[in-house]
């Protein structure tokens, strides 16, 4: 009985609590559990370099907090915790690493807890920036993780800069400007010019002293007082010198004395010993025959177009074109001693005349086409322009078409600048008849021969020149003009003229370029710009003076040319033998003549085969005069009037042509049948006996 009421009362507690719950769901529990809100970790794409982070959720299922162990596997992903608590029925934020290299990378997340495991896939791409440099000063250059590329803007404001000009100092950026300070260039100095230029900065030159009214006295400038005037150096010649009187300076005045028997009086030239004074005259040996520093027989005669070179100079080499013997027509190329440097043989053997060279080729010109061999040691063929694929203008018919010496000049750069003009055949021949030109272009070839650009230019189908400066400029001149400067056409592929000058009358066809200063015709000097031309006085008045249209020289300020005269005014016409050949000097600026001097050496007739300019502004000379014994030919110098050295060459030679390098003349020459190329040296000096 006591025992039955036991397991009442029990079952009557049961129910108070409240019954059996049999069929609902529990609630929580008391194991820990957990699960994570993601299963893929995408970290993106992150510079190479930095570190991404990315949380990661984890939620604690259970009604107690539960422990993990985290740890990652691949890739170069990491965790600052290996091990978090997540409490019950809570969240927990877990950060993953991702130290970004070069690519794509994978790995994933472990995440464990009692028997129980996870894992997470982690992803990320690391770029590697580009090398942002920007396009100018005062910019700056980002690189852009999306979408990649390098993103420009100004620079900041007071960024500091190097100026473009070197005029301009301690420099900073203002609007994506760099803008400096002026540069002071006062060296405190007063014996110095200061100035600045941009691209070359502070320049100094010395002052120039005004030259004082006495010859014997010189003008120096002082540090401490500026320019003042000493004393000349003592014997300074201060006036005329011959061989019997001579001025000079003592003590700072000019002062006439007697010249000493066996003064200087004339120095030494490579055919002539120097003179000296005795009784009153300048006294000089006999000059002797120019004897060559080397002798090269050449194997054929030298071709060329008439007004042409025969012989082409460059660097350490000479070039001749030159046809006969069993090899035919042929370009010869010697050193400056006269090594022979190669033979090239021309297509089909036809001769050719040289033109010009440069490193770049040596320009040739045959009948209906231009070439181009290498100026280098192999003398290879480089390029064949036929004159016929430059296609003369609609409507031209049957013109041929023509262009020569004068009217091909090369640019700095090995390009070819010719004019090319058209005509109809000469009767007789096919040639062509220069005075019915009918039309011409400017063409302009690369150095492997392309045409780079073509057109037509209107007024030089006649004798006309071609001229470039040393800028590229490039200058067109028409016997009696007109005279223009040839521009690139604007949006087009031909060209547009600039005129500077509408005629020059009397003239002929001659140009050279030196400076900014332009000779035409023999007549004219005009700036490259244009402007007022200065006319060349050629009318002297007492005699007929014929200027000779080339060659024409010009260099600082002054412009040479030859010209025939006659002694006589009225009646007949001077013979060959009567006509005296003249070089004339000229102010290039006004126009003037500074000097003049009879060239040949003979009152004969004479041929004058090439013209140079040497330093000193010196004109040194190769002619020829025919006489009665033969002809005979002369290497002269001449400046200020006067005719410096004249030296013979050796018997009766036939000169062809000749050129100029440095102290040497080389000149191409017949003796006895047979073609020479000789060298004379005219800086060695022939000692006195």
């Amino acid at each position: 009985m006591l025992r039955s009421r036991s397991w009442f009362l029990l079952l009557v507690a049961f129910v108070l609590a409240g019954g059996c719950r049999c069929g609902e769901p529990p609630v929580g529990g008391t194991r820990g559990d957990f699960q994570v809100e993601q299963q893929v970790l995408d970290f993106g794409r992150v510079l190479e370099g930095d570190t991404a982070r990315r949380p990661l959720m984890v939620v604690g299922t259970g009604r107690s907090s539960v422990t993990l162990s985290a740890s990652v596997r691949g890739g170069p992903f990491s965790l600052p915790e290996t091990e978090v608590s997540v409490p019950g029925a809570s969240s927990v934020s877990l950060e993953v690493l991702f130290p970004a290299g070069h690519g794509l990378a994978e790995g994933s997340l472990v995440l464990s807890a009692g028997g129980r495991t996870v894992e997470v896939a982690l992803r990320g791409e690391g770029v590697r920036p580009l090398a942002c440099v920007p396009s100018a000063q005062c910019r700056q250059s980002r690189f852009e993780l999306e979408p990649g590329v390098c993103v420009e803007s100004e620079a900041p404001d007071g960024t500091a800069c190097i100026p473009g000009s070197r005029c301009q100092e301690k420099g900073r950026c203002q609007a994506g400007v760099c803008v400096g300070s002026p540069r002071s260039c006062d060296d405190g100095n007063p014996c110095t010019r200061d100035a600045c230029a941009p691209d070359m900065g502070c320049m100094t030159s010395p002052v120039v002293c005004p030259s004082p009214a006495n010859p014997c006295r010189v003008g120096v400038c002082d540090r401490e007082r500026g320019c003042t005037e000493v004393d000349a150096q003592e014997l300074t010649v201060c006036g005329k010198v011959d061989c019997v009187t001579a001025r000079l300076c003592f003590s700072g005045t000019c002062q006439e004395v007697p010249t000493p028997e066996d003064f200087l009086c004339a120095p030494a030239t490579p055919c002539q010993g120097e003179g000296h004074c005795h009784g009153g005259r300048c006294v000089r040996p006999d000059a002797g025959e120019l004897v060559p520093a080397f002798t090269q027989e050449l194997g054929g005669e030298p071709s060329s177009t008439p007004g042409g070179p025969v012989l082409l100079s460059h660097g350490d080499a000479l070039f001749a074109s030159v046809c006969g013997g069993d090899a035919g027509c042929r370009l010869v190329s010697y050193t400056s001693n006269g090594f022979l440097r190669f033979e090239t043989p021309y297509p089909e053997g036809t001769a050719r005349a040289l033109i010009a060279v440069s490193d770049a080729g040596v320009v040739l010109h045959e009948p209906g086409a231009l070439e181009s061999y290498a100026s280098s040691a192999t003398g290879a063929f480089l390029w064949r322009v036929p004159l016929g694929s430059l296609e003369p203008p609609p409507g031209a018919g049957s013109l041929v078409l023509s262009t020569g010496a004068g009217r091909i000049a090369l640019g700095s750069e090995g390009e070819v600048v010719s004019l090319v003009s058209w005509a109809p055949p000469q009767a007789g021949d096919g040639g062509v008849d220069a005075g019915a030109g009918q039309g011409a272009s400017l063409v302009v070839l690369a150095p492997d021969g392309g045409v780079l650009r073509r057109g037509a230019v209107e007024g030089f189908a006649g004798d006309a020149r071609v001229a470039l400066d040393s800028r590229g400029e490039v200058f067109l001149f028409a016997a009696g003009g007109p005279l223009v400067r040839a521009e690139l056409e604007d949006g087009g592929s031909g060209f547009q003229v600039i005129p500077l000058l509408a005629e020059v009358p009397e003239s002929g066809a001659s140009l050279v370029v030196a400076g900014e200063r332009l000779f035409a015709g023999t007549r004219a000097f005009v700036d490259v710009d244009g402007g007022l031309p200065a006319l060349a006085e050629w009318d002297t008045g007492a005699r007929v003076v014929r200027p000779l249209d080339e060659p024409v020289l010009l260099l600082d300020g002054t412009g040479y040319a030859f010209a025939r005269a006659c002694p006589r005014t009225g009646g007949p016409a001077c013979a060959p033998e009567e006509e005296e050949l003249l070089l004339r000097a000229f102010d290039a600026r006004g126009g003037a003549v500074r000097w003049e001097a009879s060239v040949l050496p003979e009152a004969a007739p004479g041929v004058l085969h090439e013209a140079a300019l040497v330093q000193g502004g010196a004109v040194r000379t190769v002619t020829s005069v025919r006489l009665a014994g033969g002809t005979q030919a002369h290497v002269q110098v001449f400046a200020e009037g006067r005719r410096l050295m004249m030296c013979p060459l050796r018997g009766t030679p036939h000169v062809a042509g000749a050129t100029s390098a440095g102290r040497f003349v080389y000149v191409a020459l017949e003796r006895g049948g047979t073609w020479w190329l000789e060298a004379f040296d005219l800086g060695a000096s022939r000692a006195s006996p």
